[in-house]
């Protein structure tokens, strides 16, 4: 725990059997309460490596996507009791040790959420991400800072950390399930007026991590641009999206009584 709070890890999986033994042993056990894995129904012998390391798995009959898999990660952790959720993606890309710190900027009562970024970090452009992916990035990230009026270094790292007010508070089942899902949440978060703080994160870049094909990164890049334009007509009330609805239905609070089906 950090100052009484219950810190909880969530590992969205999908073929991540020969990453995941390294991926949690450097997860700070001193800290974390939990460590959850949702296998999105891999092929491998994911869910066995997680069985064998221990953790709490949660296995989807059938491939929910990126986003759908998040669902069930914050569902599950929010049902665990926990005060604070760091998402961790186990391909070992990005460096578990960086979980106590992410999520004692958030027990401090500091930041709502934070976020690992890739941009921060100096070695970015030479620690292995391609260079049409670094360019996407900034280029996204410029265009986004200024539809919605933040200052962040990247919106489009999978590192990071959430309070459970943001968890219970977001209408998250009305995000994509799809990668999208991850700019959907940090544009709610920008919506709900949650304060997001970020933290360098180096990133490894190797065959066995995970990487979305160009043409997914481009429909990726496609849903970011139109959910930050939903977002600006929606601040100048030109429309009234699900994704920033106050209705209770959308919140996965609203969910926690109901018997998990993963």
């Amino acid at each position: 725990m950090l100052h009484g709070q219950k810190v909880v890890v969530v590992l969205p999986a999908y073929k991540a059997g020969k990453t995941l033994e390294k991926t949690v042993a450097e997860i700070p056990k001193d800290t974390v309460d939990e460590i959850l894995l949702v296998d999105d129904h891999s092929n491998d012998n994911t869910v066995e490596v997680a069985e064998k390391l221990g953790l709490k798995v949660f296995v989807h009959p059938e491939n929910r996507g990126y986003g759908g898999n998040q669902k069930t990660c914050y569902t599950e952790a929010l049902r665990l009791g926990a005060d604070i959720v760091v998402m961790l993606h186990p391909d070992y890309q990005y460096d578990p040790r960086l979980v106590t710190a992410m999520a004692a900027m958030i027990a401090s009562g500091i930041y709502d959420a934070v976020l690992g970024s890739r941009i921060l970090d100096a070695r970015a452009l030479h620690g292995g991400m391609p260079k049409y992916k670094y360019i996407f990035n900034r280029l996204l990230t410029a265009s986004q800072n200024m539809l919605l009026g933040s200052k962040l270094s990247e919106f489009h790292t999978g590192y990071r950390a959430f309070s459970r007010e943001v968890l219970e508070s977001l209408p998250l089942l009305a995000n994509s399930d799809d990668f999208v899902f991850d700019n959907q949440m940090l544009t709610q978060c920008q919506a709900f007026n949650f304060s997001m703080g970020e933290i360098s994160c180096p990133t490894k870049y190797f065959p066995e991590a995970s990487s979305i094909s160009f043409t997914r990164s481009v429909t990726y890049g496609l849903g970011v641009l139109k959910t930050s334009v939903i977002y600006r007509c929606w601040k100048w009330k030109l429309c009234k999206p699900v994704i920033f609805s106050n209705d209770p239905q959308h919140r996965l609070s609203a969910h926690l009584n109901k018997t998990s089906d993963a």
